[in-house]
């Protein structure tokens, strides 16, 4: 029986505490937890589903070797032995992982089958100490250390309504106590091994000692066990045998604190934060997590202990972590978001439906949610023979006025992707987007430490305030750009980073608003060479308009007074963000590919965006990159679809968007947008062409209704352009075709 004595005025006390019935209630705990399995087809009410003793059957695999961590649900427990139970483990936690491992250790059969040759080393040195031991004439004699001989390892997963804390609200009242902590990782270092318990052998008479490392200020011993130490008056010296001693992997981590859990006119606060074993790799820089763990502290050693004197560091020793965004290969269906996902999926209006479910409440854009919901789901990475990479990540810039919500859309495109990292153009550096060269605190190695682009890998690196970088930090993100990787040669440090990313940038005009008496390059301000690798780049300016001004107004006034946007009756509610990522996470593992017709398409699309350059081609200019970008956004439209094949609809919209990214600079300027009857009449000229760029003599009215229908145009507008363009273009068969006058001269325009 250990009893700890009671503290006067302290949150833990553990007053007359009897630690072997304790272990009575693990093991009670370990033999009677049990839950029911229902077969498929078996009614729930009768009852006659599989009994399954979890833990016996996870303790049976660790006999096994099939399993090495052995997690513990608190929630299972209090479901047996109630919450003080519970209560005296998060109070006292190392102290019954240790109870727990004693206890599993008497539960465990002993391994006694002879090892293999192709088993690993370390059951071949176990065998045979075993067969020492079970040989020694003294009883009293020292065996192994339980640790040494323990395959696995216990940890404590949290109860469901265990609250998270933040890095400033873990105190010293909590040090030895099982706590969650949320925040951002910003820094992982590399996997090492650490020693657990070593294996030391004296040069002078072979004998053996094993020697647990509990913390860093743990003392070797000499062997004074020795006959021939004893009579040469005389210490043997111990020697390290790493194949006997037992070592773990180790990875340290720094947990900063979010955003929204700093005070006013204070910074972020970090916290180390230990991961061992099968937990290490598990978190990368960038990701937002849930951390459990025991908070211990440790002393300073080396040079910092002489100017810390009794003041020690603190550290959390992980048990469980748990991501908030997982990536898309992560995430798990339930069958609720199945059928959601379903559901959307046959709807017709699915594009619409999805682009309006980004930021709601931001009035209109809608052309340009569509663009950034085609950002979201990006084309397919394709390798050729030769290993040359292309890049099916889609890169957008929004430039426009203030005040037309880009930084509100750049930050609700982060909260949706599962990894996506916002940063600011004057609050950016060139090293701090791409990589800097540190020393490890640990190793005291100098290391790579990467910024923005490296954390946003696999994910969206959202820039504001573009136009407010310097021109030396810009060019870094040229590279990453195109290539999608950042070349480092610094320190001594030559090698070349992943940086597959998306782009999504948002910048002013060089004046602040758009000035129509200037040039359009002398407003934008931006190299070519930078706004080609743009796919899409949206001119987003204030137009005063009468209507539109008044319903931007009665958007805005309702979202302020009720909390979100206003709705339609007719009008479908918005999709969950966790619906959008899951329905994302099911169109990437598509990777369409573009049959003939298509390509042929395309070929003459590219040719005629070439051939009627125009005073915008300053704006961006056309050149192979703009194909690359109508192929990747064909690509990600077909993927949205749920298709492995890109059709030509999908073409005709990555088009539109191009057109439509270029709208509001035309009616900006005045005189050049044109009426819906001409827009109406270059949709037919360009759609309906066959394989060699040749107009169709005849062509379906129903499908040039359809195709107006689904730009946004109305059949009034169709009919009021076959009454202007009556002379070259006419009904036939009954209005069921539209036959061209002309179509000679028309061919050749």
């Amino acid at each position: 029986m250990a009893n700890r004595a009671a503290a006067p005025s302290t949150a833990a006390n553990f007053i007359n505490v009897n630690y072997e019935e304790e272990k009575e209630k693990i093991r009670r705990f370990i033999d009677k937890f049990a839950v029911e399995t229902i077969s498929d087809g078996m009614d729930v009410d009768e009852g006659a589903g599989e009994t399954r003793f979890v833990y016996k059957e996870l303790l049976n695999a660790i006999a096994e070797r099939k399993l090495k961590k052995l997690e513990i649900e608190l929630d299972d427990v209090e479901a047996v032995e109630g919450e003080d139970f519970v209560y005296n483990i998060i109070r006292n936690t190392k102290r019954y992982v240790t109870l727990f491992c004693e206890v599993i250790d008497s539960l465990l059969p002993p391994s006694v089958s002879q090892p293999k040759d192709d088993d690993d080393p370390w059951e071949v040195i176990l065998f045979q100490r075993r067969q020492r031991d079970a040989q020694r004439e003294d009883p009293k004699e020292e065996t192994f250390p339980a640790t040494l001989t323990r395959r696995y390892s216990v940890v404590f997963k949290p109860r469901s309504k265990a609250k998270a804390l933040s890095v400033r609200d873990v105190k010293g009242e909590m040090v030895g106590q099982l706590a969650t902590v949320r925040g951002m990782v910003t820094r992982v270092s590399n996997v090492k091994p650490q020693v657990e318990v070593l294996a030391l052998s004296c040069d002078k008479c072979s004998n053996e000692i094993f020697q647990e490392v509990a913390n860093l200020l743990s003392t070797l011993e000499c062997c004074l066990v020795s006959h021939i130490a004893a009579r040469n008056a005389s210490k043997g010296r111990l020697y390290m045998q790493i194949r006997a001693s037992k070592l773990v992997a180790f990875q340290e981590v720094k947990l900063q604190e979010l955003t929204d859990q700093v005070p006013i006119g204070h910074i972020p606060r970090t916290m180390t934060v230990h991961l061992v074993g099968e937990l290490t790799r598990t978190v990368t820089p960038g990701d937002t997590v849930y951390i459990t763990g025991i908070f211990l502290p440790v002393p300073y050693t080396g040079f910092k202990a002489l100017r810390a004197g009794l003041i020690t560091d603190t550290y959390l020793e992980a048990h469980h972590v748990r991501q908030v965004k997982k990536s898309y290969a992560q995430m798990e269906l339930t069958p609720e978001i199945e059928a959601q996902i379903e559901e959307l999926r046959r709807d017709q209006n699915m594009y619409s439906s999805l682009s309006k479910s980004i930021a709601p409440e931001i009035y209109g854009h809608e052309d340009v949610k569509k663009a950034l919901l085609l950002l979201l789901v990006g084309a397919s990475t394709k390798e050729t023979k030769d290993s040359m990479r292309i890049r099916g990540d889609i890169n957008i810039c929004l430039m426009g006025d203030p005040g037309v919500a880009k930084s509100q859309l750049l930050k609700q495109i982060c909260k949706i992707a599962p990894r996506g990292v916002y940063t600011t153009g004057r609050g950016s550096s060139g090293v701090g987007l791409t990589a800097a060269v540190t020393r490890d605190p640990v190793t005291e190695e100098m290391v790579l430490e990467g910024g923005a682009l490296v954390l946003a890998d696999n994910g969206i690196a959202c820039i504001d305030e573009f136009d407010k970088m310097d021109e030396d930090d810009r060019t870094a993100i040229h590279e990453v750009m195109e290539q999608q990787t950042i070349s480092i040669n610094k320190a001594g440090i030559s090698t070349r980073l992943n940086a597959r990313t998306s782009i999504l940038a948002a910048a002013n005009p060089q004046y602040g608003r758009y000035n129509v008496n200037r040039g359009v390059a002398e407003n934008i301000n931006l190299p070519a060479a930078l706004l080609s690798r743009f796919d899409l780049l949206f001119l987003m300016l204030d137009t005063p308009s009468a209507d539109q001004d008044e319903r931007l107004a009665h958007h805005v006034t309702y979202v302020h007074m009720h909390g979100k946007h206003p709705q339609a009756e007719t009008e479908a509610d918005p999709v969950d963000a966790q619906v959008i990522r899951q329905y994302i996470a099911r169109a990437r593992q598509f990777a369409p590919r573009i049959p003939r017709d298509v390509g042929d398409y395309i070929v003459n699309a590219y040719v005629h965006l070439r051939s009627n350059a125009d005073e915008l081609d300053d704006f961006q200019y056309t050149c192979a990159r703009t194909l690359l970008s109508v192929i990747r956004l064909s690509s990600a439209l077909a993927r949205l679809r749920f298709s492995d094949e890109v059709q030509i609809d999908d073409v005709e919209e990555a088009l539109r968007l191009m057109d439509v990214s270029k709208a509001s600079l035309l009616n900006r300027q005045g005189g050049k947008a044109r009426d819906p009857s001409s827009v109406i009449y270059e949709m037919i000229r360009e759609r309906f062409r066959d394989g060699n760029g040749n107009l169709y003599e005849e062509i379906n009215y129903q499908a040039v209704r359809d195709l107006v229908i689904g730009r946004g145009y109305t059949e009034a507008d169709l009919e009021n352009c076959l009454g202007e363009y009556e002379h070259v273009l006419m009904r036939a068969a009954r209005g069921t075709k539209l036959r061209w006058i002309r179509i000679d001269e028309e061919s050749a325009l």
